[in-house]
């Protein structure tokens, strides 16, 4: 006897203004299984998930749950057929405390009044069966990215969904969260859960999933199983075309110093001590230098002190032969400084603003874009636009006018890039340039990063990635609790080596 799908969705399309973001698309998802998506940025995945969840309506095609046809309007109808999703970029309510986010819609009531200890107990017996401690009463400001995401996790499990969709699960984790991740994924179909897991990291994909359904701009490639694959093979059928994994580069001598750091001090918001403590190091014309460390080890508050969104608390920064210790940002950025940001959201782009503002945020006021009587150039500004759309393939339903809050997390990131590189920089600060993209994008940001050094700019290159530490920089440093614990040549050294200097197991003396 055959037993029906958990999920179907039989020839879904959905229609945006200038796009169709899923044309004609099926997929089935069997039982206890984890059915990953694939697809490039833009091809239509998230959409097809937010489809699944009630948060869009398609134009045509048909949501079927074990072999019966279902109405989907919103996340309430989704929840109660069983269905949860972790978003790529998570629904929490900072200022709540985790357990107050997990119950929120499904308080449990008694008389009028809030159950709050019957909740904790549930959560704390979810927590340990799936292995996901969290504190439940911590607020979501204050916890790690990865503890947001297990609350999210909690939310589904609390809620007994059975059929979980994971959208880009991985892209704000560190390595080690990304392999608990996985075993939680493992432990839960084990449960007898099913999953969807939305991802382009190929590694990932063949690492947890049984099956993979490939997306290409919104259109259904094919479904395989990962045992009977390759890695190549499945990023041949999302990008068309063969992708290489490896960061081609020749032997280049540095030239003279761009930035050099003496000894800065940065303090921490989190707690009483110093975020960075006495960190001295340069960045050379010709070179990329890279800082590689566990998260939270210092990294994000160094960048924060060079590119000027904190004040250091010591110590000294020069540019170009210019102390820029006291500068602002738009000091910094006119002697010659670009920054691509950790966070896209925060730091990279106003959401509401159209993608070609967002292109001119830093060049606005200059001849180019501006007038002497102070009124934008609009035909300027939307030539320069189509030009950096064209170059970085920033792919957008409306083109120039497309509001950046409604397009996909890569091209977002492409976009930052392209305005970015644009500005041709002395140097380039770039902060995990490749978090939540495709292969065929992140090897095009490794040949951009290369062309740049090649061009003799300088590159500051911050990432939590180990592939990445290893194969784009000509040198790394290791950071480890605010400190430079090692500098090594990626060619003379291994991950292994690196992960214990990571971990804090072993440090050398860093000379400048």
């Amino acid at each position: 006897m055959n037993v029906p799908y958990a999920v179907e969705m039989l020839n879904i399309t959905k229609k945006f203004p200038g796009i169709i973001a899923n044309d004609n698309i099926s997929l089935q998802l069997k039982h206890g299984e984890i059915h990953a998506l694939l697809g490039e940025n833009g091809a239509g995945k998230s959409t097809l998930m937010s489809v699944l969840f009630g948060l869009y309506q398609p134009e045509e095609g048909e949501i079927r749950k074990d072999g019966k046809p279902v109405k989907i309007n919103d996340p309430n109808d989704a929840n109660a057929l069983g269905i949860g999703m972790v978003h790529q970029h998570f629904k929490l309510v900072e200022c709540f405390t985790v357990l107050d986010n997990i119950i929120m819609g499904v308080e449990p009531v008694k008389h009028g009044i809030l159950q709050k200890e019957e909740a904790r107990k549930k959560i704390k017996k979810l927590s340990d069966k799936y292995g996901l401690a969290v504190d439940p009463d911590a607020k979501i400001e204050d916890i790690t990215v990865g503890m947001q995401q297990r609350t999210e996790i909690l939310k589904m499990l609390y809620r007994e969904n059975e059929i979980l969709i994971f959208d880009e699960p991985t892209a704000v984790l560190t390595p080690q969260e990304i392999d608990e991740l996985m075993q939680i994924m493992k432990n839960l179909v084990k449960e007898g859960k099913s999953i969807l897991f939305i991802s382009h990291k190929l590694n990932e994909i063949m690492a947890v999933a049984d099956r993979c359904t490939v997306l290409r701009k919104g259109k259904y490639i094919g479904t395989v199983e990962t045992k009977n694959t390759s890695i190549e093979e499945l990023s041949s059928m999302m990008v068309g075309r063969n992708v290489s994994f490896h960061v081609e580069k020749k032997t280049q001598t540095p030239g003279e110093t761009v930035l050099e750091v003496r000894n800065v001090t940065v303090g921490s918001k989190s707690h009483h001590g110093d975020s960075v403590k006495n960190v001295s190091f340069n960045v050379r014309r010709g070179e990329i230098v890279c800082i590689a460390g566990i998260d939270g080890n210092g990294q994000t508050e160094l960048v924060y002190g060079i590119t000027g969104l904190e004040p250091l608390k010591e110590g000294t920064l020069t540019l170009c032969g210019k102390d820029i210790t006291k500068a602002s940002i738009r000091e910094r950025n006119i002697i010659g400084m670009s920054h691509i940001p950790e966070d896209r959201h925060k730091h990279g782009l106003v959401l509401d603003y159209t993608l070609e503002d967002n292109l001119i945020l830093e060049r606005y006021f200059t001849e180019e874009f501006t007038d002497k009587a102070g009124f934008l150039k609009r035909d300027n500004i939307r030539k320069y636009a189509e030009r950096l759309i064209d170059q970085y393939d920033i792919r957008s339903g409306q083109g120039p006018v497309t509001t950046a809050r409604s397009m996909s997390g890569g091209n977002q990131q492409k976009a930052i890039i392209g305005r970015e590189m644009d500005k041709q920089p002395e140097l380039l600060v770039a902060v995990q340039p490749t978090r939540g993209i495709d292969v065929g994008a992140i090897e095009y940001i490794h040949k951009q990063l290369v062309q740049e050094r090649d061009k003799g700019k300088a590159v500051l290159l911050v990432s939590l990635e180990l592939d990445e530490v290893m194969d784009v920089p000509d040198r790394i440093l290791v950071m480890y609790e605010g400190e430079i614990v090692g500098e090594f040549d990626p060619k003379k050294t291994t991950q292994e080596e690196l992960g214990l200097y990571m971990a804090g197991a072993k440090r050398m003396e860093v000379k400048v």
